[in-house]
């Protein structure tokens, strides 16, 4: 893996020099900079950066250009940046790419049902996978996650929670963080419409047929049966599909 990362390196172009034409286009300049230090140097989620001083001398500008840099890349994420300590290269983070959804939703670049083909072509994969490769303590919390839905059935609030706690257990079971990306990027949007679609169900019976698919999601997952996951995992984002058509979205 660090070998992959010093050839990527490598190949990605030198820094070219600072163009003053603005100081938006050279904070630009210093966090294209900045994240070619981190690439360069093949730094790991939470190595500690050089100064905002020590950055100011090596491209010849203001330490308060650097340090609008580090605030628009720790907005993103990119780096972490605590009072009284050096920056931080940070891990990844759903949250922003939750950001970017959140906002295509709520400006008609995307539709629900988008968001739904998405996550149910993704998350068909990422139950096969967690069946394949889980351990026992994350088949455990999965199941414990679907157990709770049943539990808690009266709280819907609750079961919401456990919900989305339960697919992202799953998404973190396949081993491909990619995906578990993915998954928790949907969080705030899967908020919205989750009440939608419980409430369009027309009974206590039909919700707890969706408690029951969790179960069977588990299940599979426990037995380490990626088929039966996979099957379990589409037919619950079918009738979920069907529950937001029932309330018009």
């Amino acid at each position: 893996m660090a070998e992959v990362s010093r050839r990527l390196a490598e190949a990605a172009p030198a820094p070219a020099g600072l163009d003053r034409r603005g100081e938006t286009r050279l904070v630009d300049q210093v966090m294209d900079r900045v994240a070619a230090h981190i690439r360069r140097h093949n730094l790991l989620p939470g190595a500690i950066l050089p100064s905002e001083a020590a950055f100011a001398a090596e491209f010849g500008v203001s330490r308060a250009v650097v340090r609008e840099a580090f605030r628009s890349l720790s907005a993103l994420k990119l780096i972490d940046v605590g009072a009284g300590r050096r920056a931080r290269v940070s891990g990844m983070d759903a949250s922003v790419l939750g950001v970017v959804v959140e906002h295509a939703v709520r400006c008609d670049q995307i539709t629900i049902h988008q968001i739904y083909d998405v996550r149910r072509t993704v998350e068909t994969r990422t139950a096969a996978l967690a069946a394949l490769r889980r351990n026992e303590a994350e088949a455990e919390e999965i199941a414990g996650l679907a157990a709770a839905m049943r539990r808690d059935f009266c709280e819907a609030e609750r079961v919401m929670e456990h919900d989305i706690a339960f697919h992202e257990a799953i998404s973190r079971a396949c081993r491909n963080p990619m995906f578990g990306l993915i998954v928790a990027s949907f969080g705030a949007v899967t908020r919205q419409t989750w009440r939608v679609g419980w409430t369009a169900r027309p009974d206590d019976g039909a919700r707890m047929q969706s408690v029951a698919g969790h179960e069977e999601i588990a299940a599979a997952i426990f037995a380490q049966d990626p088929r039966r996951a996979e099957r379990a995992m589409a037919e619950h984002f079918d009738h979920s599909v069907r529950a937001l058509l029932m309330a018009g979205v």
